[in-house]
Order: structure tokens, then sequence, then C-alpha cells
């Protein structure tokens, strides 16, 4: 096990749940210039030569680790979304920041959503599973970036990092003429940006991985990175988001890989030494798949707090994905961060223990 990668992907799932938190803009604009890269890179620092050797046990692995929990947990959350609306989590009132609002699913919408989910990996319950779009952007990003390499490899065989660098080109390439003629991808949700994106950030991984002890872990460079972040951030670059201008792609190539090498620093000085931060963060980071998956609904656990404190109407538990009142003033989005990591990792915890107290014991001879 990578502890510093795990570190990294700990950091990356906390600076998530804060971006859905609704944090002050400055910060949120941090925030998403970079966090999303840094999932992408990381799985591309473990692919390796021997995945084109084994394409299929490549698939298999990528199906069973984002496919298989995206279609459980999607259909699940289909099933209770309007028993949600019963018990007041979700209501036709309020909605998102942008004023969309959800509503119960009728038998017709529900089998709908269900035949998305399973075949294009869509249809999944915006409002309490939002996040869910990352589950298809790596999956679609790792199976093309496999195919690509074995397309490449296989007309002229040639080392990974030239292979890396023709990928990410084309990915560069494909988002350059998306932008200028306004092409989608039509079987892919949302036209494939962010996918195509995840196929560029994947690249930057394997490229990475190659120059890492070259790059080293210096303080100067780290410094320069955080600078580019924090200036994009006061300028408002975008991150990967569904709506990308021609600018993104002369800054977010820049921002995500900025700070995947600030993230690497950083992880590395935490990994130095034993501390509860260390633990707290490797435990996050390989288990990052039950805060994607829960955070949002983890949530609603702060939000009557929220609604008690300002004197709001009841209905607002139902914004997505948090109460919008005063959310830039305040400092609640600190509670939703700690319930949306925290409440996952404690929920977690308990079924571990429970399961080890239920598992039958070997009888003794």
């Amino acid at each position: 096990m990578n502890t510093v990668i795990s570190i990294i992907k700990g950091l990356g799932i906390i600076l998530m749940v804060m971006g859905h938190a609704e944090v002050p803009d400055l910060l949120s604009n941090f925030i998403y210039i970079f966090h999303m890269p840094l999932f992408f890179i990381a799985a591309g620092y473990f692919f390796s030569r021997k995945h084109l050797d084994n394409p299929w046990e490549f698939c298999r692995r990528r199906f069973k680790g984002l496919y298989v929990p995206f279609l459980k947990w999607s259909l699940i959350f289909l099933i209770l979304h309007n028993l949600w609306f019963e018990i007041g989590i979700l209501n036709e009132q309020y909605g998102n920041w942008q004023g969309g609002v959800t509503h119960p699913y009728s038998i017709q919408d529900f089998f709908t959503r269900v035949f998305r989910v399973v075949t294009s990996m869509s249809g999944y319950d915006e409002f309490l599973t939002g996040a869910f779009w990352f589950f298809r952007g790596l999956l679609v990003a790792s199976i093309l970036y496999l195919i690509l390499a074995r397309v490449i490899d296989g007309m002229r065989p040639m080392g990974m990092v030239r292979i890396a660098i023709l990928i990410c080109a084309f990915a560069l390439a494909f988002n350059a003429y998306r932008f200028a003629f306004g092409l989608k991808v039509t079987t892919i949700p949302n036209g494939g940006l962010r996918d195509i994106w995840g196929l560029f950030f994947f690249g930057v991984g394997v490229i990475y991985r190659h120059f890492e002890t070259r790059i080293g872990d210096r303080l100067l460079l780290t410094v320069c990175c955080l600078l580019v972040l924090c200036v994009c951030a006061w300028f408002h670059t975008c991150g990967m988001n569904n709506n990308g201008k021609m600018l993104d792609l002369l800054t977010l190539p820049v921002t995500g890989t900025a700070g995947w090498i600030f993230c690497h620093h950083l992880a590395v000085w935490i990994d130095s030494r034993d501390s509860l931060l260390r633990r707290s963060l490797l435990f996050i980071g390989n288990n990052t798949l039950y805060v994607f998956i829960f955070h949002i609904i983890s949530f609603k656990l702060v939000s009557p707090l929220k609604i008690l404190w300002y004197g709001l109407d009841w209905g607002q538990m139902g914004c997505h994905m948090v109460i919008h009142y005063n959310n830039h003033t305040d400092l609640f989005w600190i509670l939703y961060t700690v319930a949306g990591v925290g409440v996952p990792m404690l929920g977690l915890q308990l079924c571990r223990r429970l399961a080890v107290k239920l598992r039958p014991q070997p009888a003794v001879a």
C-alpha cells in the first residue's frame, strides 16, 4: 500500500466534501480548480505496462471497483427516493443553488432511471447521489486510456511516458474541438467533458510516477504550486465542471497538476511521522468510496441545527446539497464538512465492529 497516495486521496475527499458544503467563494474557487484531478492522477499513478499485457484483468477490476458499487447504491437510493419525501429529507419547494428542485418518481420515472443507471451510468438520484458522476468518469477514463494505450503501442511500441503524452495531447485536442464547435459525445451523459478531462489527468498520473524521483518534494516547487493555485482561485478559473471554456485548456491542466504536486509534498510530510492526523487521513483515504456515497445524506444531520439557529422553514431540509441561507457568511460549512466525512467513517467503523461480533466463532476442541 502506498501510504502517501492514500493520504492524498484522504485530503482530496475532504476537499470534495468541503466544496459540497458551500464554503466561502474564494475557498470554493481554490478547492474546485484541483480537487477532482487528484483522484484521476492517483488512478493513473498505478497504471503500468502489465495492464497492457493483461487488459481483461484491468477491466474486470475497474468494473468491480466502480460500476458495481455505482449500480448497487444508485438502485438503493432510487428505491428510497419517494420515501425521502415522506419523512421530509426531500421536498418540491427547496432545491439547489440554481433553483432546481426534485420531485417524487412515478413508476415510469423509476424504471426509466433504472434503465439509464444500468446502461449509461446516469439516471441516479441527483439530489442525494450527485457525486456519482465520478464513478462513470473514472471508469470511462480508465478503460479509454487502456484502449488508446494498446492501440498506440500496437502501432509503434514505445515507452509508457510517450504513450501518456500522446493520450494527454489527444484529450486536450478533443476538448479544444469540443469548445470550438460544440462537440458532445452523445453516448456519454453530459457530453463526456469530465470524462475526457479524467483521461487527461489519468495520463498525468502515469507521467508523474515516471518522473517522481526527479521532481521530488522541493519546498520551492511546492510554494510555487501553492501560489499558482491561489492566483487562479482569485481569478476564478474553472475546474472539472460541465460548462468548460477555451480558457480551461490553459488553466485546468496547470492547476490540476500544481494541486497534485502541492498535495503530494503535504502528504509526504504528514506520512513522515506517526500521528492522529496521519492515521485519520490513511483511514479516510483507503475508504473514500463510503464518503462519496454517503456524504450528502450525512449533511442532513446538520441541516436541522441550521434551521433552528436561524428559525427557517423546515422544508429547507430539502435543499441540495446543504441549506443555502447565509452559506457564504456563517460557519455551518465546517459542521457540514465534519458530518460529511465523519458520519460515513464512523458508520463504517461501527459496521465492521458489528460484523466481527456477529462472525461465528470457531468451535473450541
